[in-house]
């Protein structure tokens, strides 16, 4: 039996990187895994990728609308939810001098309001003794330019673990926070724009810093997600664990 046999688990962003090596594992390791994204045709592949264990639910975690439609059908068909991943989130550079309020809105609504909203709305199907996990970020501890917007909704999601945790204690639900460093997502290509040798520098720029001297990958930060949403982890809440090669730490 896996660690999260008969579970059932959401994972939000769930179709590419982070999300999608997440909701890979938990499935797995036993559960029922329902994962959220935008575009049809990567969830699609992401749900096909993991197997039957897998239910795709496309949705906008900005869009209170979407989540409501999500959790009705998680109630629908499984009626309770034990494990939640909010992994659902993104950014783009601007230094300040350059930011823009469409740039401030839409990082401010998916990272921070999508995440609250999920977490909320997920609390009626949530037992006793669930698991909920938030993705944060070493951004959240470190000052990176360019990254000061994405930077300030990370350092939100590390408190709002610590408050919650305080608030679901009295439930024995369990609250903790993820923060990886630089991790090999396409998030990462994204941010460093079009070009290979852009892409090459800005992913160079990261490596020089890790103690470890590498990126990480998806599939390390999902094991980090398995110990937390398992019982193995059953005296830990309010915490905030790092997959980040030491890039925070040292």
């Amino acid at each position: 039996m896996g660690q999260l046999e008969n579970k059932v688990a959401l994972v939000t962003g769930g179709s590419k990187g982070i999300g999608f090596a997440i909701a890979r594992r938990f499935a797995a390791e036993g559960a029922t895994v329902y994962l959220t994204g935008r575009r049809k045709p990567d969830l699609d592949a992401a749900v096909e990728a993991i197997g039957e264990r897998a239910v795709g639910v496309q949705s906008d975690v900005s869009d209170l609308h979407d989540l409501d439609t999500l959790f009705e059908t998680i109630e629908t068909r499984s009626g309770r939810l034990d494990i939640v991943a909010a992994n659902a989130g993104g950014g783009e550079l601007a230094r300040l001098g350059k930011i823009t309020e469409e740039q401030y809105t839409t990082t401010f609504d998916i990272n921070v309001k999508g995440l609250i909203f999920t977490v909320q709305k997920a609390l009626p199907l949530l037992p006793n003794g669930a698991s909920v996990l938030v993705l944060s970020s070493t951004n959240a501890s470190l000052g990176i330019e360019a990254m000061s917007v994405y930077s300030a909704t990370k350092a939100a999601i590390r408190n709002l673990a610590r408050t919650w945790a305080a608030e679901l204690a009295d439930r024995g639900i369990r609250v903790n926070a993820i923060s990886p460093g630089p991790i090999e997502t396409p998030g990462i290509d994204g941010l460093a724009g079009d070009s290979p040798q852009a892409r090459q520098k800005f992913r160079d720029s990261f490596t020089a810093q890790v103690p470890l001297g590498r990126m990480g990958s998806p599939d390390e930060v999902a094991a980090m997600a398995v110990f937390l949403a398992s019982d193995q982890s059953s005296f830990t809440t309010g915490a905030e664990l790092f997959v980040d090669g030491g890039l925070a730490q040292i």
